[in-house]
């Protein structure tokens, strides 16, 4: 009986694997629509993102039902609530994709974002894609320690952020308000993208030491 709660349990965190993947096609996908003013790309971000609502929605089902079946312990009751959360954190992510396509989608058949920022948006996609990737490898192969570099690699992430906020606020900005209010959005949502994948990794060192990381740059783990 509890080998096979613990194959649902393992199987239920495996589905985490499945939504970490659509989700980083999903911020791809999102950049090029909004660098190469793409239409049909964006229609199909913004389309796509209820598959990964629909997968938040099983894996919750799953947590619950494995919560009702049998009470876990220990490392099985820190596993689902930590699953709970990295289902809350891709979610968000998947709808901050959408969110991207949508203004790709709004501006079309112009481009979005002017050409004096357009390389940054493909470097904060860049990070988000590679951290993104580490928070689901993390998760699979359960290391903490490989986790604590995704708090690192934010503030990479932030530091474009601020390069942005200079250059809106400069006076060699020439593109208007709606490109600026545009930028400063479409920053935010990689911004928070980047979040979430910290949160995640957050989510494995819980998981895999029974402890929250502790520090400003870590959100809480439980």
């Amino acid at each position: 009986m509890r080998e096979s709660y613990h194959d649902e349990l393992n199987a239920t965190s495996g589905r985490i694997l499945t939504m970490a993947e659509l989700v980083r096609v999903a911020v791809k996908d999102a950049t090029e629509a909004l660098i190469g003013a793409d239409l049909t790309t964006a229609e199909r971000v913004i389309s796509d993102d209820s598959k990964v609502d629909a997968l938040n929605e099983e894996i919750e089902r799953r947590c619950f039902d494995l919560l009702a079946r049998q009470a876990p312990v220990a490392g099985e009751l820190r596993t689902v609530v930590a699953v709970l959360r990295m289902c809350y954190e891709l979610a968000r992510m998947g709808d901050l994709a959408a969110h991207v396509a949508k203004i790709a989608r709004l501006r079309f058949p112009e481009v979005a974002v002017p050409p004096q920022v357009a390389d940054q948006f493909v470097e904060m996609s860049r990070i988000a894609d590679s951290m993104i990737a580490k928070a689901e490898k993390t998760l699979a192969d359960r290391d903490a320690q490989a986790a604590e570099f995704l708090a690192s690699e934010d503030s990479k992430m932030d530091e474009l952020r601020r390069d942005q906020f200079r250059l809106l606020l400069g006076d060699d900005w020439t593109y208007g308000v709606e490109s600026a209010v545009d930028t400063a959005l479409l920053g935010r949502y990689y911004e928070r993208i980047a979040d979430h994948a910290v949160a995640v990794g957050s989510r494995v060192i819980y998981i895999v030491t029974g402890k929250a990381p502790a520090g400003e740059d870590w959100p809480s783990a439980y």
